[in-house]
């Protein structure tokens, strides 16, 4: 069977798109682990397609794949395995809002509501 949320032992599971980012990841994993949230980072070493097939099949409820542009701008490419690629978000809205249903025993669907980092206009 399939877990809510806030039971599964991993709640977040971040796939690093090359070496350069598994520092990026590293942080924000303590970050969000600081928070309470359970957050693993894969070890990247296979394609990113058999790590979100991975991620999926061991029912981790949201995965952010990471590269260098979510690096530089730090934000997170997020997918829900419910809902499929949610788009792009800042680090910290994200972790709040993973929080905050955590806290509030809610589930994942309510994801897109969190604000979409806009592109700064130059």
């Amino acid at each position: 069977g399939e877990l809510p949320f806030w039971l599964t032992p991993t709640q977040m599971k971040l796939l690093p798109v090359t070496d350069s980012v598994q520092d990026y990841c590293k942080e924000v994993a303590a970050k969000a682990n600081k928070m309470g949230l359970r957050v693993e980072v894969d070890r990247g070493n296979e394609r990113l397609a058999k790590q979100i097939r991975n991620a999926e099949q061991g029912r981790i409820p949201v995965m952010a794949v990471v590269g260098v542009k979510e690096m530089e701008q730090g934000t997170l490419a997020v997918r829900s395995r419910k809902e499929g690629d949610l788009g792009s978000f800042d680090v910290d809205d994200l972790l709040a809002e993973l929080k905050r249903c955590d806290d509030v025993a809610e589930e994942m669907t309510k994801m897109g509501e969190v604000p979409k980092k806009e592109e700064e206009e130059n």
